[in-house]
């Protein structure tokens, strides 16, 4: 069984119980960064074998991953935060699983968008999402494709490239009003509703900290 378990966005508390227990019992964690995760391992007592599993190595070991899953193994595969192969890897991983009549189980728990989405008081009817916008110039040829959305969008960004997203979707989208949801969940949680304009302005103002999601009025 290959378990997907979704660990905590912030505060440490905000994981399950049986997310605990899986975490416990499997034969050994699949995860982006040891350690980040050991902190959250080391909180719950958790005493079992991290390996990583990230973009640069998920194709080196995938069918070495499969084999042990095959030998009767139990693997859970956990992200930095939230839940895993939303934004991050695991999707080529859970294809091979089911390919290989490996049965997968993903817990519930904790995302990111949700949280932003109903903070935001945007429609959530029906949304858009992205994930991380591309780099470069592929990130403002989907910035244009959005121009026709009329959904809810939602965006991940890092605090390094907030600013560049942003003068990029007031150039082709406008001074749209949207929601920038940061650090959920934890200490210094902050939602600033606004166009973008003024979003802008204060983030030109204050450093920007923390990962964010961004979200577009439909």
């Amino acid at each position: 069984m290959l378990y997907i378990v979704p660990t905590p966005i912030g505060n440490l508390e905000d994981i399950t119980f049986r997310a605990i227990r899986i975490l416990k019992k499997v034969d050994f964690i699949l995860t982006e960064n040891t350690i980040n995760s050991k902190k959250l391992l080391n909180y719950y007592n958790i005493n079992n074998n991290l390996k990583s599993y990230h973009s640069y190595n998920e194709y080196k070991i995938l069918l070495n991953i499969i084999f042990f899953l095959k030998k009767g193994n139990h693997i859970a595969l956990i992200a930095d935060a939230g839940t895993p192969i939303i934004s991050d890897p695991g999707f080529l991983l859970v294809r091979h699983c089911i390919k290989n009549n490996i049965k997968v189980s993903c817990l519930p728990g904790a995302t990111a968008f949700i949280p932003a989405l109903i903070n935001s008081g945007f429609q959530i009817n029906e949304f858009t999402f992205i994930g991380f916008l591309p780099h470069k110039k592929l990130k403002k040829q989907k910035i244009k494709i959005l121009c026709k959305e009329n959904r809810t969008i939602i965006i991940y960004e890092s605090p390094y490239r907030i600013l560049n997203t942003l003068y990029i979707i007031k150039k082709y989208i406008g001074n749209k009003k949207i929601s920038i949801c940061r650090e959920i969940s934890k200490k210094f949680e902050e939602t600033i509703i606004g166009n973008i304009n003024d979003i802008i302005c204060y983030f030109e103002n204050n450093k920007p900290k923390g990962e964010f999601v961004i979200l577009l009025e439909g």
